[in-house]
């Protein structure tokens, strides 16, 4: 099949709009938590939002590569906007990392691999697994905020100050790191 009239092609560029856009919204993300003092979750969310950008410029590549420079590539999608609330925000981007993983990239590698494109339907079905790695960390984070575990554990656990490097073992995380006074949230979470 013509890549250019391709749905593959459309696939491509709805993934690197997608993409590009999950990178901007984490990094939202990141400043709700740096605001509230969680800035051990804002480093997690980071990589994440990395992790996005990436996948998107691995999306564009695909394109250019096979196109070289092209003006436009049509695509009609809705995209999300998850609002200014933590743990609303942090709920939405599972649910959208999920849809991406079990539904979104597995149709888009099955249109690939029958258009005769098998190393994009490849690429299509390595972004679901780490976007399925990413829902479980939205997941973890989203739960343990709405329950306020994100500093407790059942059981003894070891804590680490992000910023020193201090650690115990404790059942809750300290309020101030005893070594350099870092507030909690620079505390590395138990993901």
């Amino acid at each position: 099949m013509d890549f250019k009239k391709s749905q593959t092609v459309r696939n491509l560029a709805r993934s690197f709009a997608a993409e590009s856009q999950a990178g901007l919204r984490y990094q939202l993300i990141v400043d709700m938590c740096q605001a509230q003092g969680y800035q051990a979750m804002a480093n997690e969310i980071k990589v994440l939002a990395k992790n996005e950008v990436a996948h998107a410029k691995a999306f564009y590549t695909m394109i250019t590569d096979r196109l070289g420079n092209v003006n436009n590539v049509q695509i009609d999608a809705g995209f999300p906007f998850e609002g200014t609330n933590l743990e609303n925000a942090l709920k939405f981007s599972m649910e959208q990392e999920l849809s991406e993983a079990n539904s979104v990239y597995p149709a888009f590698a099955k249109t690939a691999r029958e258009e005769g494109f098998p190393e994009i339907a490849e690429r299509f079905e390595l972004a679901a697994r780490v976007e399925k790695g990413h829902a479980a960390i939205f997941k973890k984070l989203h739960c343990a905020l709405k329950e306020g575990t994100l500093y407790r554990a059942p059981k003894p656990a070891k804590w680490q100050c992000s910023d020193c490097g201090h650690s115990d073992t404790l059942p809750e995380a300290w309020k101030t790191c005893p070594l350099c006074g870092a507030k909690q949230g620079f505390v590395q979470l138990k993901i």
